[in-house]
């Protein structure tokens, strides 16, 4: 799976050569080329929506280059699938998927810079690059951008709510009055969602990681059983199961956009993704942003940020970066990715494309004006888990103090070992 033909390995050179091991490049240096006719084939994995979306793009673009093209779809666990390939010499050249792997997939060698001209990156949203860049270069090609915000049902819910206790009170109700059943949609689960809780954690005053002074994410400073921390999970717990009831662990990543839909509840914390089923199921809608504690910071919710990787042991690197750093940042190919799922494009010229007739693109965009791009540094992926089921368990009412410290010993095990 490692052998590469002759003329690939030149291109690849030359391209590496021309452009420098720096991702941002000079102004006047073109992208990685690829000769057409170079031959071989092109093998790109991505989830199910986006491998539907690329396939005519991508045909395209094997016909241009005079090489095969092949999309597969990978269904779920997507990173960890990516990784083991990789390591068996069996994954593709390019791969599609969140910008929050970055780190991981750097420390496994997984993934290479890509090579943007500094004309290219002008042309993405800056928060989009600087979430997709790790150790000063920029490893991904970012193509979308997601945040959590409030959708709500304003025939239910008229007004957006300025605080969580406001949007408690009007929920609790809208209960009493027999006209929804639950207070919020939020999803929880038996294992906990890090992911939505974090705007209602942030806003209380707890963090994961602290900072640098160039701005990255600090590994030596979790701040998971601080006492902010553990202050913005007492919060958390008051809303739980066992105080106002506005966040349950029956609500899961299942339900919890059908329990919405279904009428059931005024208020859901969601995504873009959610938008196609609410508008499927007719309901009256609006977008906000995901209201913060009264008193406190404004919510904060994660800023995801999708994007092309470049296999660092793919069998066709010229082409891969030919592909990311020149197809993908043409407005035609992020045009029919947003149809595919209508995420706010990070070309801004595809943005300017479709804003007109979406409204709710720019209320996500609105939404997301707070947000903080989810860490993309390797120790992330020992916080999830434990951070998680610390969140269930305090949404089931246990103490906060007991939870948090047990889950950073978890974590601070991990990223130790």
């Amino acid at each position: 799976m490692r052998i590469r033909t002759a003329g690939v390995v030149t291109a690849l050179a030359l391209a590496l050569a021309a452009a420098g091991c720096s991702s941002g490049g000079d102004p006047e240096t073109p992208s990685s080329a690829a000769p057409a006719g170079a031959g071989g084939k092109l093998v790109i994995w991505g989830d199910d929506k986006r491998a539907a979306a690329l396939k005519p793009f991508a045909d395209k673009f094997g016909q241009e280059n005079g090489v095969t093209v092949e999309v597969q779809a990978i269904s779920k666990d997507q990173q960890t699938t990516f990784v083991t390939a990789s390591q068996q010499g069996s994954g593709p050249d390019v791969m599609v998927g969140a910008h929050d792997w970055i780190g991981n997939l750097v420390q496994n060698g997984a993934i290479d810079p890509v090579q943007l001209t500094a004309e290219q990156q002008q042309g993405l949203a800056p928060n989009a690059v600087k979430a997709v860049t790790f150790n000063g270069q920029v490893y991904g090609v970012p193509y979308a951008t997601e945040n959590l915000a409030l959708i709500r049902n304003t025939k239910l819910a008229p007004e957006a709510p300025a605080t969580m206790e406001d949007l408690v009170a009007t929920a609790k109700k809208l209960r009493s009055g027999k006209k929804a059943s639950e207070l919020l949609c939020l999803q929880v689960g038996q294992n906990g969602d890090a992911y939505h809780a974090y705007p209602l954690f942030s806003s209380a005053g707890g963090y994961l990681f602290g900072t640098a002074a160039n701005g990255d994410y600090d590994k030596n400073d979790l701040g998971i059983a601080k006492p902010e921390s553990i202050a913005a999970f007492q919060k958390i717990r008051a809303l739980g199961e066992k105080g106002d009831g506005a966040l349950k662990r029956s609500i899961t990543v299942e339900n919890s956009i059908a329990t919405f839909t279904a009428g059931k509840c005024a208020y859901l914390v969601s995504g873009p993704w959610a938008v196609t089923d609410v508008k499927k199921a007719k309901i009256a809608y609006d977008i906000s942003v995901v209201p913060g504690f009264a008193g406190a910071k404004p919510a904060q919710p994660f800023l995801g940020v999708q994007s092309f990787y470049v296999a660092a042991k793919g069998k066709n690197k010229a082409l891969a970066q030919e592909f990311v750093t020149n197809y993908v940042t043409t407005p035609e190919l992020a045009v029919a990715l947003y149809q595919a799922e209508p995420r706010p494009p990070v070309l801004t010229a595809a943005y300017d494309q479709v804003k007109g007739a979406d409204p709710d693109l720019a209320k996500f965009v609105e939404a997301g004006k707070n947000a903080v791009p989810l860490p993309a540094i390797p120790e992330m992926a020992s916080v999830w888990d434990p951070f998680s089921k610390a969140e269930s368990a305090v949404v089931g009412g246990a103490d906060p103090k007991t939870a948090l410290t047990a889950a950073a010993k978890t974590i601070s095990g991990q990223i130790k070992s």
